[in-house]
């Protein structure tokens, strides 16, 4: 008995570790090529066993009553050997409805291949699509443009498609398209010589010659004022520039990956971004799912950021199944961001090291109980509401109280702060002053 669902089996192996999936009768119904080459057991005399060899303590029996994920060790006996095995398993919905449960294994003691790709986790029928056009974008050495909302991880899509390419040797270099304003274009893009003005006390190399051999990722190319974008265009399209101050020619060959949340054929339409520009730059357009398109991801994607927090915090968190509920019925405005902010919020607010639904503080949709800028807190119907402008976001309010936290906990200090937040100092410099924290 096997899977016969294109979805599931293109999920095996999107896993660097063994990976079984099992039916709700306890059967594997699916082996992925890294179970064969670690256990040295073929996937045809696999198909269709028991799941495992401990009856009276089945951990996949117990999933399908409980439906909770879980991860530990686990002794087991594989052809007649006995392993002790570093488990996780958690839920999969197929696209029929049907539930299985997806399991990565690893005998204790082996150590975890070392991907240079950037995590990214799913196996939603959206993001193995994603990940599948991500991989075809890799292979190919056209511009790319990443267009979704505003935290679903066009970041982390970018490194992937770079890691994944035949630039993976070079620089992936981010260049802020925000930040870039008439005063600081050129010089952050090209570079400049010594003495070339006012502070230019030695020479600098720009991003484009960083990423020579390598990517350039333009974060949010959408921000790019339309008297710069001439500037940027004949770069691309010459792969020639000079320093500011210079005199020589310099040349980089490197790969354009851009990524917006605005729409940019109404911007051309509207004059506001150059039409030769954005077909330069859009030769491979890719759309990042957003959270809420892509939510039976929440399992897996709670597991993932837990187990880091867990790594961090030398400890290992866990939800109630009423909090994965409370998780999975939200929107997600501010997607997979949002979703990690809360999720750090509710590693400081829960009780042994366990994160119930009151844990969770989230916005409410508008017409819910709480209205827009009022924000669930621990304790029985206890709120925080917000008495700024009524234009204020409550998400701000959530990202500001969890910055808070951090700059008590590190005494101000911005590096380790951004550490902990997963962004570059420049982008907490940012958000310091959007959401006017000292």
């Amino acid at each position: 008995m096997q899977i016969n669902s294109f979805t599931l089996n293109s999920l095996l192996e999107t896993h660097d570790l063994p990976f079984i999936i099992v039916n709700a009768a306890q059967q594997i119904v699916g082996v992925n090529r890294a179970w064969e080459n670690h256990f040295g057991q073929t996937r045809e005399s696999i198909l269709g066993n028991a799941c495992c060899n401990n009856p009276g303590d089945c951990r996949h029996r117990r999933f399908f009553q409980t439906l909770e994920p879980y991860a530990g060790l686990f002794s087991d006996t594989l052809d007649e050997r006995e392993y002790l095995l570093k488990v996780r398993g958690y839920p999969l919905l197929d696209t029929d409805g049907t539930l299985y449960l997806g399991e990565s294994v690893l005998t204790a003691g082996a150590s975890e291949p070392q991907d240079k790709s950037p995590k990214m986790v799913g196996t939603s029928s959206a993001f193995i699509n994603l990940k599948s056009n991500l991989q075809k974008a890799a292979q190919s050495n056209v511009p790319v443009m990443l267009n979704g909302e505003t935290g679903t991880g066009k970041e982390l899509a970018a490194e992937f498609i770079h890691r994944q390419s035949q630039n993976a040797d070079g620089e992936f270099v981010i260049v802020d398209c925000t930040v870039l304003g008439e005063d600081l274009f050129e010089s952050e893009l090209f570079g400049h010589e010594k003495g070339s003005f006012t502070g230019a006390a030695s020479a600098k190399k720009g991003l484009f010659e960083l990423a020579d051999g390598g990517t350039l990722f333009l974060d949010e190319v959408g921000e790019l004022p339309v008297s710069l974008q001439p500037k940027l265009l004949r770069a691309l399209e010459s792969g020639q520039f000079r320093r500011v101050g210079g005199t020589t020619s310099l040349t980089s060959t490197v790969r354009v990956v851009t990524a917006t949340h605005r729409n940019l054929g109404e911007m051309v339409r509207n004059g506001l971004f150059r039409e030769d520009l954005f077909y330069r730059l859009s030769v491979f357009p890719l759309e990042i799912p957003a959270l809420r398109d892509r939510i039976e991801d929440m399992p897996a994607l709670v597991g993932h950021f837990l187990k880091s927090f867990g790594q961090r915090d030398c400890c290992v968190y866990s939800t109630t199944k009423a909090a994965m509920q409370k998780l999975m019925q939200h929107k997600w405005p501010g997607n997979i961001r949002e979703l990690k902010n809360c999720l750090q919020l509710a590693t400081c607010l829960c009780k042994n090291h366990t994160i119930d639904e009151l844990d969770i503080s989230i916005m409410r949709r508008q017409g819910a109980t709480l209205k827009p800028g009022m924000i669930e807190r621990r304790g029985q119907g206890a709120v925080i509401e917000d008495t700024g402008a009524s234009n204020i976001n409550p998400l701000d309010t959530i990202e500001a109280e969890f910055i808070r936290s951090l700059i008590k906990k590190y005494q101000g200090n911005r590096k380790l702060i951004a550490s902990e937040m997963n962004i570059s100092e420049r982008t907490l410099y940012r958000k310091l002053n959007r959401l006017n924290i000292n």
